[in-house]
């Protein structure tokens, strides 16, 4: 038993409803007000120029690039040799 809505209708707001709904608005269309001031702003601010890399910067990250992987190749080869005394244990080499 629904009701239809017509222009007879009564619809009852307390004032206190009122005036959540107009705070709820009025901070929204602040939000907006201020999100677009900063957009604003934003578009008048000088573009930063790209990083550069000097030579330095360079020969630093690509020592510790290539001693990384030298690490890494010691690594696998005591674990090669370690894998290979289990191997011997095991099959009695």
């Amino acid at each position: 038993m629904a009701k239809e809505l017509s222009e007879d209708t009564n619809v009852q707001v307390s004032l206190k409803t009122l005036g959540g709904i107009a705070a709820l608005i009025a901070t929204i269309v602040g939000m907006w007000f201020a999100l677009q001031a900063d957009i604003a702003e934003a578009k008048e601010l000088p573009v930063p120029p790209p990083p550069t890399i000097t030579r330095m910067e360079f020969d630093m990250k690509d020592q510790l690039e290539r001693q990384t992987i030298m690490d890494t190749k010691k690594d696998v080869e005591e674990k090669k040799k370690t894998l290979e005394k289990i191997e011997d244990k095991l099959y009695g080499r």
